[in-house]
């Protein structure tokens, strides 16, 4: 199939892309610098130049497809806007082509919100997103509700590897302060999902899923931070190991409004991927990987 990936170059994009050409498919990559188009190119993808938020400046220059897979996000103030343009675009180009083609969009596990008590968060569970990303429920909607398209939505849960991902913040403290800091408590749990498995389950959702199907990517159900944040201290020999405790408020005055989300204390489900497709994650001892880290 030809693919193209939206976000390349990403934490969940680049190992897309990698994953799609070991499987024999041909990717396109959207590259908006010198830098990303060499970067995706290296890899063995074709660049096109542009920026996701100026879309009906490169939609002529795409090849006939077969699949797009959405997996770009900035974590910006105006990602709402920018989203919504991209789709208002994207969406009508792709009902055009002579071909049907397989859209893949990707939410995330904080539009779910804090899991009940005792339960685990599955695809039939209903939103309650984090206010900084409530749109990216109307805009799964919109996809998943558009017509002589095969759209797909994928909720990925936190995105790690050892050293990137929502883990890279553990290391950097790790290394530069005396503790390791968590959000919220050491209590908060966090669903995971290592970057090569999430690839994983794009390429089986773009190969046989059905459509307007949902998926929560998640391999681990739930961990908690502080066991999380403890392994860092002992890998990297920080003077506290105790992990320090610090509130959303300060994240989100740090990095934003959408770090709030650090703070929700989450159980989810990947079960329906594993029945419906076969996904079969590898990576599901993120502990022993933060221990190996060299």
């Amino acid at each position: 199939m030809r693919v193209l990936v939206l976000g390349g170059t990403g934490s969940i994009g680049g190992p897309v892309v990698r994953e799609l050409i070991r499987a024999g498919h041909e990717v396109v990559a959207l590259a908006r610098s010198a830098g990303s188009a060499n970067a995706v190119a290296r890899i063995g993808a074709r660049p096109i130049a542009g920026d996701m938020a100026t879309p009906e400046r490169w939609l002529a220059a795409l090849p006939p497809l077969d699949g797009v897979i959405h997996a770009a996000a900035a974590f910006g103030a105006d990602d709402e806007a920018t989203e919504r343009h991209l789709l208002q675009a994207l969406l009508p180009y792709l009902r055009s082509t002579t071909r049907t083609v397989r859209f893949i969009y990707t939410g995330g596990c904080w539009l779910y919100g804090t899991s009940d008590e005792g339960r685990v968060t599955t695809e039939a569970t209903p939103f309650d997103p984090l206010p900084a990303f409530a749109w990216g429920v109307s805009h799964s909607q919109l996809v998943l509700g558009t017509r002589d398209i095969d759209p797909i939505v994928i909720h990925p849960a936190m995105v790690y590897e050892p050293c990137d991902g929502v883990f890279a913040r553990f290391r950097i403290d790790a290394i530069e302060r005396n503790a390791v800091r968590v959000v919220a408590g050491e209590h908060v749990h966090w669903p995971l999902v290592h970057a090569e498995d999430l690839a994983t389950l794009y390429r089986l959702a773009l190969e046989g899923s059905a459509p307007g199907e949902c998926y929560i990517g998640a391999a681990i159900e739930g961990l908690s931070v502080g066991r999380i944040a403890r392994a860092y201290a002992r890998r990297f020999g920080t003077r506290r190991p105790d992990p320090e405790v610090i509130s959303a408020d300060q994240i989100a005055a740090e990095l934003g409004e959408w770090a709030r989300g650090y703070a929700l204390n989450q159980w989810q489900s990947g079960e329906k991927a594993r029945r419906r497709l076969g996904w079969r994650p590898l990576h599901l001892d993120p502990l022993s990987e933060i221990h190996s880290i060299p």
